[in-house]
């Protein structure tokens, strides 16, 4: 009998990587409550087993209030720790061949308006049969989505790349064009020069009025003006077709319409200067779900490189 107290006594002093990547995950979110979710369990379980890990170890790990937690100094101590341990284990398990764990759960997600619904949505019904453990929770929206209050597991971004503490893999190039229809070009002439572009009318997005180019004397800035002004991609691509003016755009936004002829490009010779892409970005690399990796794989493979709707624009749905 006193070898099975010893045995039950040292396993209570064994780590759980269960604890152990619930602590890292709530330190990255910042919130045990989100980390719990994506653990399966309540917030209540979750709280219980973090005072156990820190009773084991002897030190506090999180500092905790109603909405976030932090980190405190002996858990971003344990915390780097416990990252090279996780890697461990999960290299311990592919060594013996064992499959990554099935992509389960709810997956939230959020996206620029115009490219969820003219690029993703479409897509989601063919990952949801693939994966039919997942579910999913869409945000359409064009606002920056704080990843960590919010609880969303990815965001889709177009940008340029900047410093964050949030993780960014590449999804796709996002190649940009300027463009008119050709009865605005026919009414208005057609800019020869980027300097030109200040005697057009221009549709502008949001208070982007400086668009940059590539010359061959170097990069130079045209600061545009005209009378639309929206922070709506599709407003900007349906007045481009109205003939209101020349506009910069995005080739995912308006391949078909360059395909049938109602847009045309400009300035050709004079390429977009900044270099900007569609990102997949999520917050952190310590424990990225599954259904997480699964989904920027699946939208990886189906945009390609190049992008598809730059090698087929005509069949790119608008």
């Amino acid at each position: 009998m006193a070898s099975d107290a010893w045995v039950e006594g040292h396993a209570r002093d064994r780590l759980d990587l269960l604890d152990v990547s619930l602590f890292v995950r709530a330190a990255a979110l910042a919130n045990l409550s989100s980390a719990a979710r994506e653990f399966g369990l309540s917030p209540a379980v979750a709280s219980a087993r973090i005072a156990g890990l820190e009773r084991m170890l002897g030190a506090r790990l999180l500092h905790r209030t109603t909405r976030r937690v932090s980190v405190t100094q002996e858990g971003e101590i344990f915390a780097a720790h416990a990252r090279q341990l996780l890697d461990a284990a999960e290299a311990a398990r592919a060594s013996v061949g064992r499959a990554l764990a099935e992509p389960h759960g709810r997956l939230r997600v959020t996206m620029p308006s115009s490219l969820g619904r003219q690029h993703i949505s479409p897509l989601i019904p063919a990952f949801l049969a693939q994966y039919p453990s997942v579910t999913m929770d869409l945000r359409m929206t064009d606002q920056i989505v704080d990843l960590v209050d919010e609880g969303i597991d990815l965001a889709i971004r177009i940008g340029a790349l900047k410093d964050s503490t949030l993780v960014a893999r590449k999804l796709a190039s996002n190649r940009r064009v300027l463009c008119a229809s050709p009865a605005y070009l026919e009414k208005h002439g057609t800019p020869r020069h980027p300097a030109d572009l200040a005697q057009h009318e221009c549709v502008i997005l949001a208070d982007q009025r400086d668009w940059s180019f590539v010359t061959p004397t170097g990069v130079i800035d045209v600061r545009v003006s005209g009378r639309l002004v929206t922070d709506n991609g599709e407003v900007i691509r349906d007045a481009l077709a109205a003939g209101i003016g020349i506009g910069l755009k995005s080739t995912w936004s308006v391949a078909p319409l360059l395909a049938s002829g109602e847009l045309v490009t400009v300035l050709d010779d004079y390429p977009i200067a900044q270099t900007v892409a569609i990102w997949a970005v999520y917050p952190s690399r310590a424990f990225v779900p599954p259904k997480t990796l699964a989904f920027i794989e699946f939208l990886a493979g189906r945009f390609g490189e190049p992008p598809y709707w730059d090698v087929e624009p005509a069949a790119v749905m608008r």
